[in-house]
C-alpha cells in the first residue's frame, strides 16, 4: 500500500458538486491498494500515518503526529499512485489491486485510522471525486509500506 500524505489546514472531496468529506487542520490521505497487500499492510500504514511526525511543536520543528494534535483526516482512494509512466505515454495500472479488495482494504485503513480516536472524513470510493485542499507548509510525503 502506498500513500501520498499531505499537511492541510483545510481539505474537501465533493462527488458530483456535493462535498462528501471534509476536514479543517489534519492530513490529506490519497491512499493506493497494490497487488498483494492485505490487512497487515492496512494495519502497519494506519499505525504509520496515525503517528507520522510532521506538525510543528512549540520551536517551530516537525515533531508531533496527527495524535498529539487532534487534527483530522480525510481520505481519499486513489489507485493511480500505482500507475507505472516510465514506459510508453499511457501510465500501466496493472500493479493496482482489483477494486473488491482495494475497496475492502481502503475500508479497513480508514476504520483503523478511526480506531485511534482520529476524525476520519472519506471520500466515495470508484467515484470521479474533485479535491480541494490548502497544503500547510508545503508538507507532501510519500508513505509506503515495506517491501516483503
Amino acid at each position: 500500500m502506498r500513500t501520498l500524505v499531505q499537511r492541510v489546514s483545510v481539505a474537501k472531496v465533493e462527488v458530483d458538486g456535493v462535498v462528501v468529506g471534509e476536514i479543517e487542520a489534519g492530513l490529506l490521505v490519497l491512499l493506493g491498494v497494490g497487488q498483494g497487500d492485505d490487512t497487515a499492510e492496512a494495519v502497519w500504514l494506519a499505525e504509520k500515518v496515525a503517528n507520522l511526525r510532521i506538525f510543528t511543536d512549540a520551536q517551530g520543528k516537525m515533531n508531533l503526529s496527527l495524535l498529539e494534535t487532534g487534527g483530522s483526516a480525510l481520505v481519499v482512494s486513489q489507485f493511480t499512485l500505482y500507475g507505472d509512466a516510465r514506459m510508453g505515454r499511457r501510465p500501466s495500472f496493472t500493479d493496482a489491486a482489483g477494486p473488491e479488495e482495494a475497496n475492502r482494504l481502503y475500508e479497513l485503513f480508514c476504520e483503523l485510522l478511526a480506531g485511534y480516536g482520529i476524525y476520519t472524513a472519506r471520500g466515495v470510493f470508484q467515484a470521479h471525486m474533485s479535491v480541494t485542499l490548502t497544503n500547510d507548509g508545503p508538507v507532501t510525503l510519500l508513505v509506503e509500506t515495506p517491501e516483503r
